[in-house]
Formats: structure tokens, C-alpha cells, sequence
């Protein structure tokens, strides 16, 4: 569909086209529907991180789902990855919905993790539907202490 036609030439009409895949020509790269769907799930799971003297502690609404449907995992040596994904309840026989405003489907977090994160030590615990990850920081290295080295007299 040409837009130009029907008079409505603007940047954004011209970038919605795009995204949308409305063009008869599929030789560009434009993203999918899907692809934009599931792009904007991902960015809508907010996240607060806080520091804390030995550890990092990350929390993520996760408000009706289980333990089997979310995912913690450390990609990259340093890349915390939290997935998973919230269904749809099924519908009971006799009963339709109205109205239909929790969000549905896949979502993803990415954290790049500090150098001192310790990779080994993380936990994950959701309660009351808070997510809560806790990463341990490495201890801190020993400062290195002067050597002395022995002159010979010779």
C-alpha cells in the first residue's frame, strides 16, 4: 500500500511502513510484526539493580508466574540473561473476557555484569511476585606489598 496516494506523505507514515512489512517488495530487512511485538515485551520488563557493599541485587515484577517459567542465566561470563514467558490462562467454559490488559508473552532482560561480579554466586528467589537475583561481588584483590630485594656486595 502507497501511502503517497491517498495525500499522507510524512517521516513517520514512512517509517510505520516500513516496520510494518506493507510493501509488496521483501527484498529489504525491515523487522517483522513479531519481531517488533516481542522486541517491545522485552523492553517493557522494568528492573531495579542495586548495589550493595558484597553483592549486586537485581528485582523484576514477576506477578503470577512460577519458578518453571522464568529463567536466570549467565551468558558470556558476564552477561546476566532473565527470560521466560507469562501465558494466557485458559478460559473457562460459559465465560468470555471483557477486557484483556495484562501483558502476555515472551520477555528478556540482559545485564552486563561488573568485572567483579563473582559468576559463581548466584541466587534467585521470587516471592510474592518479586523476582529478586543476587550476585556476589569477588572480594576485593590484596593490595601487593613491596618486595625487597637483597643487594650483593661483590
Amino acid at each position: 500500500m502507497d501511502f503517497r496516494v491517498m495525500g499522507l506523505e510524512s517521516p513517520m507514515l514512512h517509517t510505520l511502513h516500513h516496520m510494518m512489512d506493507l510493501s509488496d517488495d521483501k527484498t529489504h530487512n525491515a523487522p517483522t510484526l513479531s519481531y517488533v511485538r516481542d522486541a517491545k515485551a522485552m523492553a517493557a520488563t522494568p528492573a531495579d539493580v542495586k548495589e550493595y557493599p558484597k553483592s549486586y541485587v537485581f528485582e523484576i515484577d514477576m506477578p503470577g508466574l512460577k519458578s518453571g517459567d522464568i529463567k536466570v542465566q549467565v551468558e558470556d561470563d558476564n552477561v546476566l540473561l532473565i527470560s521466560g514467558e507469562r501465558k494466557r490462562q485458559e478460559e473457562k467454559e460459559g465465560s468470555k473476557y471483557l477486557r484483556m490488559e495484562r501483558r502476555v508473552g515472551k520477555f528478556m532482560r540482559k545485564f552486563v555484569l561488573p568485572e567483579n561480579a563473582n559468576t559463581d554466586a548466584i541466587s534467585a528467589a521470587c516471592q510474592d511476585g518479586l523476582l529478586t537475583v543476587t550476585v556476589q561481588k569477588l572480594p576485593p584483590p590484596e593490595p601487593k606489598k613491596p618486595r625487597t630485594i637483597e643487594v650483593k656486595v661483590v
